[in-house]
């Protein structure tokens, strides 16, 4: 089997690419399995290959100066996110064996002030104003009926619990269901530990379509979005089929770094993937969210990429870093970040056996607009 160049580990770091390789991967000196890059280049981010430990939540300090700041992450180590700029191409050849499943990362329990009753209602009522945000900004929105909303508040304690994350509150949480009948998101809020979670918003996805060489099954579990696994923004340049992997210029690629991925294709079997959360193609691809479509990412609409971003949904790690001095190009400087930014991104399989009325799957337009090809792209 052959070995990586530098070059091409490093472009890898930062694509959406799919490796079956080892959990050495991330420290480069592995065979490589079939890659899959994204269309469009990507602008390089800065190396910071950081410790979690340096990075404490804003979150807290955005609400009172004297809350003490949160508690850092503690992660594995993450491979480098830096990419240069340039068009990315598909490569690889595949692991001659499957790689052993890794060990998942180490997650610490967030540290926030304990609240009142009465500042616990009042950061209730303030952190729900963002469900006008959210209507106002996302312009691909499920309304999904109250039962449903606390059903998978349901899941995302349980979820929360298996990772001894249990007590998680005060910040928001992303919430993805990759079943196939539903390919959904949700934003969660609590103030405090022991309340109901209360839904933001919701929109279609498209998570992994397995039965297909290189496509994995997104993977299952709790993710922690940190300055460990810099993030970097499309380029909005077409691949050689037409697509736009990353979506338009400018476009977010939240990167949750190398972990065990469920194979789609052959025998199945576990390997290591890198797992990003994008937009896609606005004209192409966007269409079809609703429906298993990707590589193994998680595809989001254009609109909810910005919100996530603009509003810093899930940057409190980043903030954290930029307010000790670093500079961090791809956090935009006209940003209005909540006092609630989190960190986590969980994913969930309701098992549904048949699709919600609220859940729509895209129609036969949609899926008409995609070329050939454009399976392809993740």
């Amino acid at each position: 089997m052959r070995q990586l160049s530098l070059a091409r580990r490093v472009l890898c770091a930062a694509a959406c690419v799919w490796w079956a390789a080892g959990a050495a991967l991330v420290a480069g000196a592995t065979p490589a399995s079939a890659a899959h890059v994204a269309s469009g280049a990507v602008q390089a981010a800065h190396g910071l290959a950081l410790s979690a430990a340096s990075a404490a939540s804003a979150a807290s300090a955005a609400r009172t100066a004297s809350a003490p700041a949160s508690a850092p992450l503690s992660t594995t180590p993450a491979s480098p996110a830096t990419a240069p700029s340039g068009n990315a191409a598909s490569a690889g050849t595949p692991a001659s064996t499957p790689a052993p499943a890794s060990a998942p990362a180490v997650l610490k329990l967030p540290e926030h002030p304990a609240l009142t009753r009465a500042q616990d209602v009042e950061e209730t009522h303030a952190a729900l104003r963002m469900r006008a945000v959210f209507a106002r900004e996302v312009t691909r929105r499920l309304r999904v009926p109250l039962a449903d909303q606390h059903a998978y508040g349901a899941r995302l304690q349980a979820a929360l619990d298996d990772r001894d994350l249990g007590e998680l509150a005060g910040e928001f949480v992303v919430l993805v269901d990759r079943n196939a009948n539903v390919q959904a998101l949700f934003i969660y809020f609590r103030a405090s530990p022991g309340e109901p979670w209360l839904m933001i918003g919701a929109s279609p996805v498209a998570t992994g379509r397995p039965g297909e060489y290189d496509h994995f099954l997104t993977p299952l579990g709790v993710f922690a979005h940190t300055p460990d696994n810099m993030d970097f923004r499309a380029e909005g340049t077409m691949n050689q089929n037409g697509i736009r992997g990353y979506g338009r210029r400018d476009m977010r690629i939240y990167d949750l770094g190398w972990v065990d991925g469920e194979r789609g294709w052959g025998k199945g079997g576990v390997s290591q993937m890198r797992f990003q959360m994008h937009a896609t193609d606005p004209d192409r691809l966007e269409p079809l969210l609703g429906i298993r479509h990707s590589k193994g990412c998680v595809r989001i609409p254009a609109s909810l990429n910005v919100f996530l971003d603009h509003h810093g949904i899930l940057d409190a790690e980043y903030e954290a870093l930029a307010a000790s001095g670093k500079s961090l190009w791809v956090l935009h400087s006209d940003r209005v970040v909540t006092p609630w930014a989190g960190r986590f991104i969980v994913v969930v399989d309701s098992e549904r056996k048949t699709r919600p009325a609220w859940s729509p799957a895209p129609g036969s337009k949609a899926r008409a607009k995609v070329p050939a090809g454009g399976d392809q792209a993740d």
